[in-house]
């Protein structure tokens, strides 16, 4: 089973350049976006063969998610259950027979961390969330079958200093403080793995975003924070997991994941 996950920096814009171009490229079984920056009647998608999921800010022209899936999906979910964090659009979650596939948009914590503490506040909310779908529990406390669970999507943060081009002098910033570090790891901790780290646990130099100022992709001054994370019990299933970073489009490349599902 194939999976992609691309922040898009907005449907409506990327429409206009290579986005199906690049849908059709990757033939993907799950193909998740992030940044749609747009409500679902603001854009008529012809994806002939997919079923279409979005998930949506109060907010128009801000965040937003969406999955676009070849197999009709057993029940979706747009939201991690509070009413507070759930109004930007951010979750876009599927229950499929052998898994739940969860598409996510992490806030940025801004300049200064200035939103820092909401970042916390949904960090915490999503690991409770994920961690409720692996063992049969929905956000408003009902019960489901027990799956693991393919997460993916821009979590706003890189994790190692493997993972930017220059840590030294973003340490301590926004997408690279130790709060939001912290939290990822909290993450891994209950059960899930960074699938391109497991596959690549040297690899330096690929990255996932790049800043549109300082001319950041033609020197790969990138970061790597879009992410596929799988349960533990989904490893040895792995096949390949991938950056394509010669992707353009966007400020962000899609990644892709390959599961023996």
């Amino acid at each position: 089973m194939r999976f992609v996950s691309w922040n898009v920096n907005g449907l409506r814009a990327v429409l206009k350049k290579n986005f199906y171009e690049v849908f059709d490229q990757f033939g993907a079984d799950v193909f998740a976006i992030q940044e749609t920056k747009c409500h679902p009647d603001q854009v008529e998608l012809e994806l002939p063969g997919y079923h279409q999921y979005f998930s949506y800010a109060e907010k128009k022209g801000y965040s937003g998610t969406a999955v676009f899936t070849r197999e009709e999906p057993l029940r979706v979910l747009h939201g991690l259950g509070d009413e507070y964090l759930d109004r930007e659009g951010r979750i876009c979650a599927l229950e499929f027979d052998e898994l739940w596939f969860v598409n996510v948009y992490t806030p940025n914590s801004q300049m200064g961390l200035a939103r820092i503490d909401h970042r916390m506040q949904w960090d915490d909310a999503f690991r409770e969330f994920t961690s409720g779908l692996v063992e049969g529990t929905l956000p408003d406390g009902s019960s489901a079958p027990a799956k693991p669970v393919v997460m993916c999507g821009d979590f706003n943060v890189a994790h190692e200093d493997i993972d930017l081009k220059n840590p030294g002098p973003n340490r301590g910033a926004s997408g690279f403080s130790d709060e939001e570090r912290g939290k990822l790891d909290e993450l891994i901790a209950a059960g899930f793995v960074d699938t391109y780290r497991e596959l690549h646990p040297d690899e330096g130099g690929h990255y996932t975003w790049w800043s549109y100022q300082h001319r950041a992709r033609l020197t790969n001054a990138g970061w790597r924070i879009d992410y596929f994370l799988v349960s533990q019990s989904l490893v040895d299933r792995i096949e390949a997991a991938s950056i394509y970073d010669e992707v353009l489009g966007s400020d962000h490349c899609p990644i892709g994941l390959a599961l023996d599902i």
